[in-house]
């Protein structure tokens, strides 16, 4: 951006998390209806940026010290606590009926010039960035530390191979395998030493075409997940005003612009936003879940929800689609996979093996991960309740409960739960936003073969 604004510098993370959040409350806190359940929302929202910089300053270190795997740890812990509450918030807004219009505080033009800026400026700090460093293991940091205490130069490349796996589903866990050569870029770092920022000498690990491509695919998702946003509140909540409002509130959140360049983030966020958009027409809402799936395996849990939406009406169809677009990632993998590998990538993405009880990160790094399993079966109880409740979905329902269970997936994930918000973070703003949607429902707005053309 310095060619283009004279002596430009990034505005430093932290001190975005507090110009974000002023600006966040000036444009949609309702100071006219101070204890509305939109201002407790906000209040949320806010609160998962402390959970974001304590995690940031647990990784501030390659061998990072007791203190800091405290704070570290605490930070997930945090942000599991504010996750849990938006869990249940999201689970119980099919009970709330009366949803008063609450729109920002800004006109449209300004909401709109508004988003533009931010936009512009966060594109530009992806296209102007350099690859993140692969994060170590948690076994590769003991290794690492216990070189140190021995005073030896470096542990044998061997033992290290064969103590810690670098691939595949133990190194990256389920997700397609094409994301592991996409390195992952670094657009903010909260802290100087931040581990996850990457110096001179790690910039030329990365081939440049794998560079530019995820550059690419983050900011083409990026703005899918704008442009479905706003279409989402022009077509389906009648209201652009409101769409505007929350794609521009997912702009200001510190946790977009501390994971822009991220594609593994961004991407099934995407995915997930324009299956919404295309909710009239099942076989592209089908197609869109069928790719998220392909990315990154969670939205699997979502298909109980989404064919029960559509079992009077469109199921085939969005089966149809979903499957499609499986069998397009796997020939993708086909392709890009060499013939010994293919099985085992196949696994990779469709998340084939016992859930892992190894090598974790994140949260689950220090504690006993038997526990993960009762979480796990949890989980799996709640996805599969969907078909069944809410008896009667609709647009709403489908929201809410696709954004719950993306959410409820964090706690669970043993690479960094907690952290990939932007798989929910979408589609709870647009709950959160949304009108009542009571006659959004397939049997009204589908026919047996194409689209109604009123809502």
């Amino acid at each position: 951006m310095q060619e283009i604004l004279f002596h430009y510098k990034k505005i430093h993370p932290m001190n975005w998390v507090y110009l974000s959040s002023l600006l966040t409350i000036c444009v949609y806190f309702k100071f006219s209806r101070f204890w509305s359940v939109r201002n407790l929302d906000l209040v949320g929202l806010l609160l998962f940026a402390p959970g974001l910089v304590l995690v940031a300053y647990g990784k501030s270190s390659p061998i990072p010290s007791d203190a800091q795997i405290a704070i570290g740890q605490f930070g997930y812990i945090w942000l599991f606590a504010i996750g849990g509450l938006f869990l249940i918030r999201m689970l119980m807004d099919s009970l709330m009926v009366r949803r008063p219009l609450l729109e920002p505080n800004l006109s449209v033009g300004g909401m709109t010039f508004l988003g533009v800026a931010l936009l512009v400026f966060l594109m530009a700090n992806i296209a102007n960035s350099d690859p993140k460093e692969l994060e170590p293991l948690p076994t590769e940091i003991a290794a690492i530390a216990d070189a140190v205490e021995e005073n030896t130069p470096q542990i044998d490349s061997q033992q290290a191979e064969d103590a810690t796996p670098k691939s595949g589903l133990q190194r990256y866990g389920p997700r397609n395998p094409i994301l592991a050569i996409l390195p992952e870029i670094s657009t903010q770092t909260f802290f100087p030493g931040d581990a996850s920022s990457s110096d001179d000498a790690d910039r030329g690990m990365y081939d440049p075409r794998r560079i530019a491509a995820a550059k690419s695919i983050a900011i083409l998702s990026h703005l899918a997940v704008i442009i479905g946003m706003v279409l989402i509140g022009y077509r389906h909540f009648d209201n652009i005003k409101t769409g505007i409002g929350a794609a521009v509130l997912y702009l200001l959140l510190p946790y977009t612009a501390e994971m822009t360049g991220r594609v593994a983030h961004v991407l099934p966020a995407a995915l997930l936003v324009w299956a919404v958009v295309t909710y009239r027409r099942p076989i592209f809402s089908g197609f869109f879940i069928g790719l998220a799936i392909g990315v990154i395996y969670y939205p699997l849990f979502l298909l109980p929800l989404w064919i029960s939406f559509y079992w009077k009406r469109g199921v085939l169809r969005f089966c149809g689609g979903a499957t499609l677009a499986l069998l397009l990632s796997i020939g993708i993998l086909a392709i890009y996979s060499s013939n010994d590998a293919f099985l085992a990538d196949v696994q990779q993405m469709l998340g084939i093996a016992p859930p892992k009880l190894t090598n974790l990160e994140g949260f689950w790094q220090h504690i006993d991960a038997v526990y993960r399993l009762p979480v796990i079966a949890t989980f799996v109880a709640l996805g599969g309740s969907f078909a069944i409740w809410p008896p009667q979905k609709n647009l709403g329902t489908l929201m809410s409960c696709s954004a719950a269970m993306m959410l409820g997936c964090q706690f669970w994930n043993a690479h960094g739960g907690g952290l990939y918000m932007a798989w929910y973070l979408p589609l709870l703003l647009l709950t959160i936003f949304r009108p009542n949607l009571e006659d959004r429902v397939a049997a009204s707005i589908l026919t047996t073969g194409t689209l109604k053309r009123t809502a």
